[in-house]
């Protein structure tokens, strides 16, 4: 094999594991899908993992979480999501409902 068949080969194993090993693929098909999605400013298309997803229309998450922070998508302009560190412990603590975070941030968008 020459240099050059080897460095694609490389390349190539590289961008699977990409796909297969991250949340790219399907992080990038949810963007595409419904403009209402995003990525959170915290985190990374690589690695936020959405939980719960809209039963309706849209194909949304409302849930997320990566490897630092859990995510809520909120719908309400100016704070559109809430975030809130995986440090923190919470008495009742149920990552599924907001309600029982504690120290939850905020976020906006824009």
């Amino acid at each position: 094999m020459n240099a050059k068949r080897i460095v694609l080969l490389l390349v190539a194993i590289a961008l699977l594991s990409i796909l297969l090993f991250t949340r790219l693929a399907s992080n990038a098909l949810m963007l595409l899908m419904d403009r209402t999605n995003f990525i959170p400013a915290q985190a990374s298309i690589l690695t936020l993992s959405p939980y719960v997803i809209s039963e309706g229309s849209g194909a949304y998450w409302l849930y997320a979480e990566d490897r630092n922070n859990y995510y809520h998508f909120t719908y309400e302009p100016g704070r559109e999501y809430l975030v809130m560190s995986k440090n923190q412990s919470c008495p009742s603590f149920k990552k599924d409902d907001f309600r029982t975070w504690c120290q939850a941030k905020v976020q906006s968008i824009r």
